[in-house]
């Protein structure tokens, strides 16, 4: 191998001398979970940060979605994507409610609003898009069909911290929508996420869903779950929120490098800006064309790791080939082309706030190879 090795990811990590202060309040407090002084602090640190007006913190990224189609009691069937992570459908199954599949767009990779009218049945209670490496799903078609067919939309936003378009957070669509703020993401609490709603009234019900259904010392008003975010996270989120401006600057900085060096190569593609959105560069996928760029993506993939070079097929393969999800009807691979096409092709590049540009270099130079 040559090189020192570049990962995919590295999280952001506040400085240590800083978050020790915060952790000897806690100490002295001896109040380590349970809605404490910084779990509260941190949830109106994000109101205002995102631009929302309602937001409950968990203890990682996948309850939050679990308990929104809880919170909106919703049931039998909810069309969604093929292409992200696991938990997107992963939640509905633990909620026994059945996935439906819809293929994706080619330009943006979220949900085709045009492929949606045809999934829905009698059935059909909600749709749960993803904003794809942060990119806006388009919004209005999506709750222009939910109006017209009376369903929920819960936005799977993991990928979307401070994204705005036309400087609106695009976490006040739909009905709700989740965060993650795992290791990975460009803001991350260690482990966490999020659950942004419109109403107080919704916010009570989440916050009950998310603590055993406790209203009160001796009273359950529903069958909630543990999902309560700690202190110690909490503390450590709420100063990180102090540098995750800077990080996206520099994240961007990658972004164009990587834009500008690849842009000649014969067989490769990236997404690029949309306009008047404001991105947070959660990811760098780009997609490899082997009759034009003479390897295939797994062949590229291997090539990167033998240098010491950490790529990610992301996302691949998709949901719907998973054995828990394969035998649905709507995750027949004649019924997601564009889907199946794009994670053949995929690869997510490495980027991460502190990522060195001669590093970034190094990566567009054994592509160009």
């Amino acid at each position: 191998m040559e090189g020192k090795k570049i990962t995919v990811t590295s999280p952001l990590l506040p400085p240590l001398e800083e978050f020790i202060p915060y952790l000897e309040k806690i100490w002295d407090s001896k109040w380590i979970t349970n809605n404490g002084q910084f779990h509260q602090q941190l949830e109106e640190a994000l109101c205002d940060y995102l631009g929302v007006k309602h937001i409950s913190v968990f203890t990682n990224g996948t309850l939050p979605l679990i308990t929104a189609l809880q919170a909106l009691r919703i049931t039998g069937e909810v069309i969604t994507t093929p292409y992200s992570f696991v938990a997107t459908t992963h939640a509905l199954w633990w909620n026994g409610i059945k996935p439906v599949f819809v293929d994706i767009d080619h330009q943006t990779l979220n949900l085709d609003p045009k492929k949606i009218e045809r999934a829905i049945t009698p059935k059909t209670t909600a749709i749960m898009p993803v904003h794809v490496y942060g990119n806006p799903c388009n919004m209005e078609e999506i709750q222009a069909i939910a109006d017209k067919y009376g369903l929920k939309v819960i936005y799977d936003a993991a990928h979307a911290f401070g994204v705005r378009i036309n400087g609106e957070s695009i976490l006040n669509f739909g009905d709700m929508s989740t965060l993650s703020f795992h290791a990975t993401k460009t803001y991350n609490t260690i482990e966490g996420g999020a659950l942004i709603c419109h109403d107080e009234k919704t916010k009570k019900r989440i916050d009950y869903l998310k603590n055993f259904g406790f209203a009160g010392e001796t009273e359950v008003v529903a069958p909630g779950i543990n999902a309560k975010m700690d202190e110690v996270r909490a503390a450590y989120g709420l100063l990180n929120l102090k540098y995750v401006d800077k990080a996206i600057d520099n994240r961007k900085i990658i972004a164009q490098t990587y834009r500008e060096g690849l842009k000649q190569i014969k067989g490769i593609s990236c997404l690029h800006d949309i306009e008047g959105v404001r991105h947070n560069y959660s990811y760098f996928p780009i997609f490899v064309d082997e009759k034009e760029y003479g390897l295939t993506r797994d062949e590229l993939y291997q090539k990167l790791k033998d240098n010491n070079i950490l790529g990610r097929r992301y996302f691949y393969p998709l949901i719907s080939d998973f054995s828990t999800y394969r035998e649905l009807d709507s995750a027949n691979p004649t019924n997601l082309p564009v889907a199946n096409k794009v994670a053949e092709q995929v690869i997510c590049l490495p980027i991460y706030d502190n990522l060195e540009i001669v590093d970034v270099e190094r990566v567009i130079k054994l592509i160009s190879k």
